[in-house]
């Protein structure tokens, strides 16, 4: 894999039920590689915090770590709505290069339609037609700014229907896996991902 920038640091954010422990195949996949990592734990009580407080929570960390330097955005599941929340609302676009939307229900999820926001706000959040994600959607301006890279699973029981886990804009590729999880685990998967990191 040529082309490396190892001047451009590289922000994993993690989805719901799970924890940076989830990236663990690909941080060691990247550790041959100079590309300094930040793998936030942003803890969501199990999808009870709004999602826009874990984005604030994810500035914190990225201001703290590497102030206004570029950086390139790494986002799973529920995670890539929270790292797209802090591109959009937080003026996190103007510090990153590179974006990369990995099985995130984008589009929103069925799975999380029939959720009380007074109980699970993040959760929520992820309802196809949520008021977060309309807001999202009408104003697309942040993200023209970004290289947006989306990869999805079609046969996705967490975010359903699965080839709607995708951005707005940027490229798309379907990943040839069979579930939500190995889009981060799977060998296949990992190659990659690691080919769309490690591009210049």
């Amino acid at each position: 894999m040529d082309g490396v920038n190892d001047s451009r640091p590289l922000v994993l954010v993690h989805g719901l039920w799970d924890t940076p422990h989830l990236f663990r195949r690909l941080v060691r996949r990247l550790e041959q590689y100079q590309i300094s990592l930040l793998v936030p734990h942003l803890p969501h009580r199990l999808g009870a915090v709004p999602l826009t407080t874990l984005a604030r929570q994810l500035d914190q960390c990225i201001a703290a770590r590497w102030g206004d330097q570029e950086i390139d955005l790494l986002g799973f599941s529920m995670g890539g709505v929270i790292s797209r929340v802090w591109l959009q609302d937080f003026g996190g676009f103007r510090r990153c290069r590179r974006f990369i939307s990995v099985g995130s229900p984008q589009q929103g999820t069925l799975t999380a339609q029939w959720i009380p926001r007074w109980l699970f706000a993040g959760l929520a959040d992820m309802k196809r037609g949520s008021p977060l994600l309309n807001h999202l959607n009408a104003d697309l301006t942040a993200l023209q700014r970004v290289e947006c890279v989306s990869f999805f699973c079609r046969w996705d029981l967490m975010v359903v229907p699965g080839w709607q886990a995708v951005l707005p804009m940027g490229t798309q590729e379907e990943v040839p896996v069979l579930s939500h999880q190995q889009l981060m685990a799977h060998p296949l998967s990992l190659e990659i991902l690691m080919k769309t990191i490690l591009k210049d």
